[in-house]
């Protein structure tokens, strides 16, 4: 299931409305989804606009890093069902 949030595009100013939190990030072109990651939102979104090739994003926080990162592997497996 993906996440509930509208997606935004990937541009400096959405990294700097970014949260500094743990989360799960979904990245995608187009409306549909690329890839799932988790980590410090702001800084996976920095990353990604540097080195990546997406130009989509939208994100939910989560209390801690296990946290996001359990959100981000039951993401993973929900979308390759």
């Amino acid at each position: 299931m993906p996440l509930r949030k509208a997606w935004s595009d990937l541009t400096r100013a959405t990294v700097a409305s970014a949260p500094d939190r743990y989360g799960v990030i979904e990245f995608g072109t187009g409306g549909e989804i690329e890839t799932v990651e988790a980590g410090m939102i702001r800084d996976v979104l920095k990353e990604t606009l540097t080195y990546g090739d997406h130009e989509q994003v939208r994100w939910e926080t989560a209390q801690h890093r296990d946290h996001a990162e359990r959100l981000a592997r039951e993401h993973r497996d929900r979308l390759s069902s």
